[in-house]
């Protein structure tokens, strides 16, 4: 005689939502979803004086960036190639949207650029 099994449809679908769950929190864990950013708000108060003779990033070409510290030829390269692409940077900050350039090194090299 051949029995049949039959499975219960209330442990497998509480079984589904665990791998369901299980999947989903790995996910948000590499992806970074669910964690909280701390937003930081550039003013003249926390940022050091420009320099008189600040380069000015929207006409300064690739090798005239790479004398800026922290900026060298790769970033350089993307500054010029963003500006090519997009126009002229209207704010000194825009250049964070350019990837690896962190608020950490904007901070660093503020005081030496500038825009017109």
């Amino acid at each position: 005689m051949i029995t049949m099994i039959s499975h219960n449809p209330l442990y497998c679908n509480r079984y589904s939502f665990l791998v369901f769950a299980f999947i989903a929190s790995i996910v948000f864990t590499l992806t970074g979803c669910g964690t909280m950013h701390k937003e930081i708000v550039l003013n003249s108060e926390n940022l050091p004086p420009v320099y008189e003779n600040a380069l000015n990033i929207n006409t300064a070409s690739a090798e005239e960036l790479e004398k800026i510290p922290h900026i060298g030829e790769k970033f350089a390269l993307k500054i010029v190639e963003h500006r090519s692409r997009h126009g002229r940077f209207r704010r000194p900050e825009h250049l964070m949207l350019i990837p690896g350039i962190s608020d950490k090194r904007f901070r660093e090299i503020r005081h030496l650029i500038r825009v017109d």
